[in-house]
Protein backbone atom coordinates (compact mmCIF):
# COMPACT_ATOMS: atom_id res chain seq x y z
CA UNK A 1 0.00 0.00 0.00
CA UNK A 2 1.17 3.73 -0.64
CA UNK A 3 3.00 5.70 2.17
CA UNK A 4 0.20 8.31 3.59
CA UNK A 5 0.56 11.81 2.05
CA UNK A 6 2.62 14.90 4.09
CA UNK A 7 0.16 16.41 6.61
CA UNK A 8 -2.86 18.11 5.83
CA UNK A 9 -2.98 17.64 1.87
CA UNK A 10 -6.15 19.28 1.95
CA UNK A 11 -8.47 22.26 3.06
CA UNK A 12 -11.75 23.11 3.38
CA UNK A 13 -13.23 25.27 0.76
CA UNK A 14 -16.38 26.63 -1.07
CA UNK A 15 -18.44 23.80 -2.80
CA UNK A 16 -21.73 23.20 -4.90
CA UNK A 17 -23.04 21.78 -1.32
CA UNK A 18 -22.11 24.55 0.93
CA UNK A 19 -18.44 23.62 2.10
CA UNK A 20 -16.17 20.35 0.76
CA UNK A 21 -12.50 19.12 1.19
CA UNK A 22 -9.92 20.18 -1.63
CA UNK A 23 -6.54 18.84 -2.34
CA UNK A 24 -3.67 21.43 -1.75
CA UNK A 25 -1.11 18.74 -3.36
CA UNK A 26 -1.30 15.87 -5.94
CA UNK A 27 -2.52 12.77 -3.92
CA UNK A 28 -1.51 9.29 -5.68
CA UNK A 29 -4.06 6.39 -6.10
CA UNK A 30 -4.84 4.00 -2.76
CA UNK A 31 -3.04 6.87 -0.31
CA UNK A 32 -4.72 7.47 3.34
CA UNK A 33 -6.02 11.16 3.23
CA UNK A 34 -7.55 11.75 6.50
CA UNK A 35 -9.63 9.68 9.21
CA UNK A 36 -13.35 9.88 9.88
CA UNK A 37 -13.86 10.33 13.56
CA UNK A 38 -16.29 11.31 16.58
CA UNK A 39 -18.25 9.64 19.14
CA UNK A 40 -18.29 5.90 19.33
CA UNK A 41 -22.36 5.27 19.61
CA UNK A 42 -24.08 2.16 20.87
CA UNK A 43 -27.23 0.98 19.09
CA UNK A 44 -28.02 -0.62 22.68
CA UNK A 45 -27.94 2.66 24.31
CA UNK A 46 -30.84 4.48 24.44
CA UNK A 47 -29.65 7.65 24.52
CA UNK A 48 -27.04 6.94 21.60
CA UNK A 49 -29.71 5.13 19.24
CA UNK A 50 -31.78 8.50 19.97
CA UNK A 51 -29.10 10.32 18.18
CA UNK A 52 -30.11 11.89 14.91
CA UNK A 53 -27.31 13.60 12.27
CA UNK A 54 -26.57 13.53 8.95
CA UNK A 55 -22.81 13.06 9.82
CA UNK A 56 -23.40 9.39 11.40
CA UNK A 57 -21.67 7.00 9.65
CA UNK A 58 -22.29 3.20 10.69
CA UNK A 59 -19.45 1.17 11.33
CA UNK A 60 -21.18 -2.17 12.37
CA UNK A 61 -25.17 -3.02 13.58
CA UNK A 62 -23.79 -2.36 17.11
CA UNK A 63 -21.43 1.05 16.79
CA UNK A 64 -21.79 4.06 14.57
CA UNK A 65 -19.39 7.08 14.53
CA UNK A 66 -20.94 10.61 15.09
CA UNK A 67 -19.12 13.06 13.01
CA UNK A 68 -20.60 15.93 13.82
CA UNK A 69 -18.03 17.08 16.00
CA UNK A 70 -15.64 20.35 14.45
CA UNK A 71 -12.67 18.53 14.89
CA UNK A 72 -14.07 16.13 12.08
CA UNK A 73 -12.96 17.74 9.37
CA UNK A 74 -13.46 14.76 6.73
CA UNK A 75 -17.23 15.52 7.48
CA UNK A 76 -16.75 18.11 5.05
CA UNK A 77 -16.21 15.33 2.53
CA UNK A 78 -18.88 15.07 -0.13
CA UNK A 79 -20.90 12.54 -1.49
CA UNK A 80 -20.14 11.67 -5.32
CA UNK A 81 -21.97 8.77 -7.28
CA UNK A 82 -18.80 8.94 -9.60
CA UNK A 83 -15.91 9.36 -6.57
CA UNK A 84 -12.19 9.94 -6.43
CA UNK A 85 -12.10 8.65 -2.87
CA UNK A 86 -13.61 5.94 -0.77
CA UNK A 87 -14.20 4.65 2.80
CA UNK A 88 -12.11 1.96 4.35
CA UNK A 89 -14.14 0.68 7.77
CA UNK A 90 -12.02 -1.57 9.87
CA UNK A 91 -15.46 -2.94 12.36
CA UNK A 92 -13.14 -4.43 14.38
CA UNK A 93 -10.60 -1.27 15.42
CA UNK A 94 -14.00 0.78 15.08
CA UNK A 95 -11.76 3.12 12.90
CA UNK A 96 -12.99 4.79 9.57
CA UNK A 97 -10.53 6.01 7.07
CA UNK A 98 -10.96 7.67 3.33
CA UNK A 99 -8.08 6.80 0.84
CA UNK A 100 -8.41 7.59 -2.75
CA UNK A 101 -9.35 5.21 -5.32
CA UNK A 102 -7.92 7.43 -8.34
CA UNK A 103 -4.98 10.30 -8.39
CA UNK A 104 -6.44 13.71 -7.59
CA UNK A 105 -5.15 16.72 -8.61
CA UNK A 106 -4.99 20.38 -6.72
CA UNK A 107 -7.73 21.84 -6.39
CA UNK A 108 -9.91 18.86 -7.23
CA UNK A 109 -12.77 18.51 -4.46
CA UNK A 110 -12.44 15.01 -2.78
CA UNK A 111 -15.15 13.04 -2.07
CA UNK A 112 -16.42 9.47 -1.63
CA UNK A 113 -19.77 7.89 -2.07
CA UNK A 114 -22.10 7.61 0.78
CA UNK A 115 -24.10 4.90 0.24
CA UNK A 116 -27.78 3.53 -1.13
CA UNK A 117 -29.41 3.99 2.93
CA UNK A 118 -27.74 7.89 3.03
CA UNK A 119 -28.47 8.70 -0.62
CA UNK A 120 -32.19 7.34 -0.35
CA UNK A 121 -32.56 9.60 2.93
CA UNK A 122 -30.75 12.58 2.40
CA UNK A 123 -29.73 12.97 -1.14
CA UNK A 124 -32.94 11.93 -3.49
CA UNK A 125 -35.01 14.22 -1.91
CA UNK A 126 -33.32 17.19 -2.73
CA UNK A 127 -31.37 15.90 -5.80
CA UNK A 128 -27.87 14.95 -5.51
CA UNK A 129 -25.52 17.24 -7.11
CA UNK A 130 -22.65 15.86 -7.75
CA UNK A 131 -20.54 16.37 -11.03
CA UNK A 132 -21.88 12.71 -12.25
CA UNK A 133 -25.65 13.54 -11.56
CA UNK A 134 -25.15 17.23 -12.99
CA UNK A 135 -24.01 16.11 -16.13
CA UNK A 136 -26.70 13.32 -16.36
CA UNK A 137 -29.13 16.14 -15.60
CA UNK A 138 -27.30 18.79 -18.04
CA UNK A 139 -27.18 15.86 -20.82
CA UNK A 140 -31.22 15.35 -19.98
CA UNK A 141 -31.85 19.03 -20.28
CA UNK A 142 -30.09 19.46 -23.19
CA UNK A 143 -31.84 16.25 -24.91
CA UNK A 144 -35.26 17.63 -23.88
CA UNK A 145 -34.59 20.68 -25.54
CA UNK A 146 -33.59 18.90 -28.79
CA UNK A 147 -36.75 17.28 -28.91
CA UNK A 148 -38.80 20.36 -27.80
CA UNK A 149 -36.88 21.91 -31.10
CA UNK A 150 -37.23 18.37 -32.74
CA UNK A 151 -41.37 18.55 -32.17
CA UNK A 152 -41.40 22.42 -33.18
CA UNK A 153 -39.42 21.83 -36.59
CA UNK A 154 -42.10 19.25 -37.41
CA UNK A 155 -45.02 20.96 -36.17
CA UNK A 156 -43.88 23.69 -38.20
CA UNK A 157 -43.44 21.36 -41.18
CA UNK A 158 -46.63 19.81 -41.06
CA UNK A 159 -48.49 23.82 -41.11
CA UNK A 160 -46.44 24.46 -43.95
CA UNK A 161 -47.35 21.09 -45.69
CA UNK A 162 -51.08 22.21 -44.50
CA UNK A 163 -50.56 25.81 -46.40
CA UNK A 164 -49.03 24.36 -49.60
CA UNK A 165 -51.94 21.57 -49.72
CA UNK A 166 -54.42 24.17 -48.89
CA UNK A 167 -53.01 26.52 -52.14
CA UNK A 168 -52.81 24.05 -54.11
CA UNK A 169 -56.46 23.42 -53.49
CA UNK A 170 -56.79 27.16 -53.89
CA UNK A 171 -54.97 27.10 -57.23
CA UNK A 172 -57.34 23.96 -58.17
CA UNK A 173 -60.68 25.40 -57.50
CA UNK A 174 -59.70 28.42 -58.99
CA UNK A 175 -58.50 26.50 -62.44
CA UNK A 176 -61.15 24.50 -62.16
CA UNK A 177 -63.57 27.93 -62.12
CA UNK A 178 -61.59 29.87 -64.89
CA UNK A 179 -62.03 26.58 -67.04
CA UNK A 180 -65.90 25.75 -66.62
CA UNK A 181 -65.86 30.19 -66.84
CA UNK A 182 -64.63 29.82 -70.29
CA UNK A 183 -66.64 26.73 -71.29
CA UNK A 184 -69.55 28.59 -70.50
CA UNK A 185 -68.24 31.94 -72.64
CA UNK A 186 -67.97 29.19 -75.29
CA UNK A 187 -70.87 28.24 -75.33
CA UNK A 188 -72.57 31.77 -75.03
CA UNK A 189 -70.66 32.62 -78.09
CA UNK A 190 -71.93 29.35 -79.52
CA UNK A 191 -74.86 30.07 -79.24
CA UNK A 192 -75.02 34.04 -80.17
CA UNK A 193 -73.52 32.48 -83.58
CA UNK A 194 -76.27 30.52 -84.08
CA UNK A 195 -78.58 32.80 -83.08
CA UNK A 196 -76.82 35.54 -85.55
CA UNK A 197 -76.88 32.40 -88.16
CA UNK A 198 -80.82 32.18 -87.47
CA UNK A 199 -81.26 35.79 -87.61
CA UNK A 200 -79.06 35.91 -91.00
CA UNK A 201 -81.48 33.09 -92.44
CA UNK A 202 -84.25 34.40 -91.54
CA UNK A 203 -83.12 37.79 -92.72
CA UNK A 204 -82.57 36.04 -96.06
CA UNK A 205 -85.77 34.28 -96.02
CA UNK A 206 -87.62 37.28 -95.66
CA UNK A 207 -85.61 39.18 -98.32
CA UNK A 208 -86.60 36.11 -100.60
CA UNK A 209 -89.90 36.09 -100.13
CA UNK A 210 -90.12 39.84 -100.46
CA UNK A 211 -88.01 39.75 -103.95
CA UNK A 212 -90.62 36.76 -104.90
CA UNK A 213 -93.67 39.00 -103.82
CA UNK A 214 -92.49 42.15 -105.56
CA UNK A 215 -91.75 40.04 -108.91
CA UNK A 216 -95.26 38.48 -108.59
CA UNK A 217 -96.79 42.15 -108.47
CA UNK A 218 -94.36 43.15 -110.96
CA UNK A 219 -95.83 40.26 -113.78
CA UNK A 220 -98.96 41.55 -112.79
CA UNK A 221 -98.93 45.19 -113.28
CA UNK A 222 -97.40 43.60 -116.97
CA UNK A 223 -100.10 41.43 -117.56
Amino acid sequence: MPASTSAKPYRIGRSKTGLGLFATQPIKKGVKIIRYFGPLLDSKNEKHDAIENKYLFQISKRWTVDGSIRKNIARYINHACKPNAESDVNATKKRITIRSIKKIEPGEEINYDYGTEYFKEYLKPIGCKCDACEKKRKKKRAEARAEKLKAKEKAERKALKKEEKAKARKAKAKAKKAKSSGKAASGKAKTTKAAAKKTSAATRAKSVKSGKAKAGKARSKAA
